[in-house]
């Protein structure tokens, strides 16, 4: 997988990162051709649903901040 740390060098490129954006892609194309896709479907698949949200939530407590997009109602463009 490719390094996930910046360098001194990096440029903020702002919204639209292409560098990250090339990484991300590069590590999923990684994922699915090591064959281990149907693996993980597997284990996710059995996982309790309990479990899941506890994990989404301790994902959501590191988060940096709030982000108004997560309240939206996307049924209803442009109100909330």
């Amino acid at each position: 997988m490719s390094d996930p740390g910046k360098t001194p060098t990096d440029k903020n490129q702002g919204e639209g990162n292409r560098e990250a954006a090339r990484r991300y892609n590069e590590d999923q194309r990684e994922f699915v051709q090591s064959g281990k896709v149907d693996a993980a479907a597997e284990q996710a698949k059995g996982q309790d649903p309990a479990e899941a949200e506890a994990a989404e939530k301790a994902g959501k407590a590191r988060a940096k901040g709030f982000d108004p997009e997560e309240l939206r109602d996307s049924k209803q463009p442009g109100k909330g």
